[in-house]
């Protein structure tokens, strides 16, 4: 019988309360090794990339704030960002935006800008509806990459831990997800167990990192996510659905990389108070981890924040992942 650790980012590390059948499903690099070669790639890809862009240009940033105010800013082509606008406006802006509109597309806030725009800076409590349903996506979203983040880091080398995927954020399920394959049979995590992952998450999130997100070409993400069997087999089909036809794209948060189309929260410091709701195992090995959290500029009692973890406890409705590569 084995015994699986679980390890608070590869800083320090608790005994698991619950134990199972440990089951190795290929040989592993240790996360840290895995992690740092991601870094490597995409470091080494953002440089190459920055490299490309010309002479500085200037375009033009029409802001429009409250009471549709317009502000023109003038801001560097494929350089600037929203966030960058959002610091030439006030410090209550910059502080406040969850993610951006550009032309009318959702958009991270710290993604270039490439041509001259229109721009609006959506915070936790847009009074728009439809800006509210976008703002409760991208927060859902990133809620999910950063389970994945997590869970990845969470288990002894021995243990087999595979990131398969996260769905659709659906505010409306109750809970954030990421499906994710261990090589433990009939693995029932304990209550202690499910307040282990959650404070990681918690410590994770209020270190304040940003998401940085990169679009690189699919051979690249190949070898990015070469000791990933699931992600191997996704990254051609996606590559196909991107409007190159060969690209994917991927986001860093802290030491962690991941693929989604995005748009992610500006920084980690915008999620509040979390839960670790629940872990259904799927088919072959497959666990569902679940969550819910709030955003850090919105408190709830005791009682109302356990209304909504016993909701997220239910098993998420999302497609079951298919398993070609397993």
């Amino acid at each position: 019988m084995a015994v699986t650790r679980f390890q608070f980012l590869s800083t320090f590390s608790r005994q698991f309360s619950s134990i199972s059948n440990a089951h190795i499903v290929q040989p592993k690099l240790r996360i840290e090794e895995i992690r740092g070669k991601r870094i490597s790639i995409f470091d080494k890809e953002y440089k190459r990339q920055q490299s490309l862009i010309p002479r500085l240009e200037k375009i033009e940033v029409a802001y429009e704030g409250f009471d549709n105010e317009t502000t023109t800013l003038v801001m560097n082509k494929g350089v600037s960002t929203p966030y960058n606008c959002a610091q030439h406006i006030s410090e209550h802006v910059m502080k406040n935006s969850v993610v951006a509109e550009v032309n009318g597309e959702i958009w991270d806030l710290h993604r270039p800008i490439p041509s001259d725009c229109t721009l609006k800076l959506l915070s936790m409590k847009p009074e728009d509806q439809h800006q509210a349903s976008l703002v409760n996506k991208t927060f859902w979203r990133s809620c999910s990459y950063l389970l994945g983040a997590v869970v990845e880091g969470s288990f002894q080398d021995d243990i087999s831990v595979t990131l398969h995927s996260f769905p659709p954020a659906n505010v409306r399920s109750g809970s954030f997800v990421y499906d994710v394959q261990l090589s433990l049979d009939d693995w029932v995590p304990s209550l202690n167990d499910f307040r282990q992952i959650a404070a990681t998450f918690q410590k994770f999130v209020r270190q304040n990192h940003t998401f940085q997100r990169l679009d690189i070409d699919s051979s690249v993400a190949l070898k990015m996510f070469e000791d990933n069997v699931f992600k191997a087999d996704q990254i051609p089909h996606i590559a196909t659905k991107s409007s190159s036809g060969n690209t994917v794209t991927v986001y860093r948060c802290g030491d962690h990389i991941d693929i989604s189309r995005g748009p992610m929260i500006a920084s980690t410091s915008l999620v509040g108070r979390c839960s670790i709701a629940a872990v259904h195992r799927l088919d072959s090995r497959i666990y569902r981890f679940q969550g819910v959290a709030l955003p850090s500029e919105i408190y709830i009692n005791h009682f109302a924040f356990g209304i909504l973890e016993t909701r997220a406890r239910k098993l998420n409705p999302a497609r079951t992942p298919e398993l070609k590569s397993n």
